[in-house]
This record gives C-alpha cells, sequence and structure tokens, in this order.
C-alpha cells in the first residue's frame, strides 16, 4: 500500500508562487506515475501535471509554462512548482499515483493523497 500526503498549499495573490510537495510512503517509489489534479469549486477533478518513472513529463494546457512537476525518488517526494498564479488556479490539489504509464483520467490512479488547498486571490 502506497500513501502520499501533500503539503505546500495555502493563500498567495496572483502572480505569486507555491511549491506543493507529495511524500510517499509504504512502498517502492521510484517506478510507476505520480500525478496532479485539481478539483475547484463545483468542477471535475482535473489532471494538472504528471510525471513518470523516467522523467517523462506531460502537463495540462492551463498550466504550461507557468507549473514544473519533478520527482526525488530518494526522497520519494514530487513536487509541483507553480509560478505565475491565476484565480483560476484555485482549487483543492491532489497527489495520486499509479503503476502503469501516464493517463489523464484520476480513475486511472490507484493511490491519492488527502489534498491541499491553493487559493489564489486576485
Amino acid at each position: 500500500q502506497l500513501q502520499l500526503v501533500e503539503s505546500g498549499g495555502g493563500l498567495v495573490q496572483a502572480g505569486g508562487s507555491l511549491r506543493l510537495s507529495c511524500a510517499a510512503s509504504g512502498r517502492t517509489f521510484s517506478s510507476g506515475t505520480m500525478g496532479w489534479f485539481r478539483q475547484g469549486p463545483g468542477k471535475e477533478r482535473d489532471v494538472v501535471a504528471a510525471i513518470n518513472w523516467s522523467g517523462g513529463k506531460y502537463y495540462a494546457d492551463s498550466v504550461k509554462g507557468r507549473f514544473s512537476i519533478s520527482r526525488d525518488n530518494a526522497k520519494n517526494t514530487v513536487y509541483l512548482q507553480m509560478n505565475s498564479l491565476k484565480p483560476e488556479d484555485t482549487a483543492v490539489y491532489y497527489c495520486a499515483a499509479r503503476s502503469g504509464g501516464y493517463s489523464s483520467l484520476q480513475y486511472d490512479y490507484r493511490y491519492w493523497g488527502q489534498g491541499t488547498q491553493v487559493t489564489v486571490s486576485a
């Protein structure tokens, strides 16, 4: 069983930056795909970014050029650096993991963290 714990959310002004962290424990972390999803008020949970075991990265169009995902296998941690934040980035951000390759579908991810709130004020 894999446990995921997110941290780093908070309140920031538009144009600001935050870095989210997702610490994994309980099983091998170095394989599989780690993803960040977000769910805004009244919205679906959508993929933001993902990174696979070989370091391949994927980004939603809405965050390309502003967000950056990375993973440190030695620390069992995946990060989401968020720059130039906009009010529309306000959401609960979730870390997720799956044993296979990249997928944009939340239903393909077996393991989930509890989520961390990111609020961007105008």
